[in-house]
């Protein structure tokens, strides 16, 4: 398939200096043409619907709406839409997130511009692209048995440092229940205690502060 002769994009970060980083990177390339630029997730939906790019360069950690929300809410829109999430977070619950709302690719911030622009233009193409160090933290996943969704709210909540009690009145659960979940967070993180828990959890993705 021909490369297109102009790739339009939209650079999504709520940080200025990145946003600027990569539009300049961006326009270094011919081919390569940013057409818009969005600092929250909210604004990157309005921006594409107004602009229609061939690519989204999508952050995926935002204040509000996060990136693999406002994936999700593009593809709704255009199921075509073609996303690269970019992230300086390599958890596989990051990974997993993003490309289950629709990310055709998912590149690490510490990536190189020599990195970043194939990525690109792969994703243009409608190819995927998950380079090798995501794609072994994404099958690390498959090695751990998976958290419930009311785990992961228990799980929230202790990361708030909040005692048992505080869980169960916070979800309006009893206080047995909330034990029993912990237990089994425990036993599927692999970890010792609520520390260790939350600790392994923000690694990974599956909750964030």
């Amino acid at each position: 398939m021909p490369q297109p002769t102009e790739i339009r994009i939209l650079v999504v970060d709520d940080h200025f200096i990145v946003r600027m980083g990569l539009i300049a990177l961006i326009n270094t390339e011919s081919n390569l043409k940013v057409v818009g630029e969005a600092d929250n997730g909210e604004q990157a939906i309005q921006r594409f619907e107004i602009l229609r790019p061939d690519v989204v360069l999508m952050d995926l950690r935002m204040p509000g709406k996060s990136g693999h929300e406002a994936t999700r809410q593009i593809r709704r829109l255009a199921p075509e839409a073609r996303v690269l999430m970019l992230s300086a977070f390599d958890g596989d619950g990051d990974i997993h997130a993003a490309l289950e709302a629709g990310a055709q690719g998912y590149v690490l911030k510490s990536a190189t511009g020599e990195e970043l622009i194939p990525a690109i233009q792969a994703v243009a193409l409608g190819k995927r692209w998950i380079p090798r160090d995501v794609a072994t933290r994404l099958k690390s996943r498959n090695s751990y048995e998976q958290l419930t969704a009311r785990e992961i709210e228990v799980l929230n909540e202790l990361a708030r440092g909040l005692a048992n009690k505080e869980i169960a009145e916070a979800l309006k659960i009893s206080e047995y229940t909330t034990k029993d979940h912990l237990k089994s967070i425990l036993a599927k993180l692999r970890v010792a205690d609520r520390t260790q828990a939350v600790t392994a959890a923000l690694q990974r993705g599956i909750i964030q502060l």
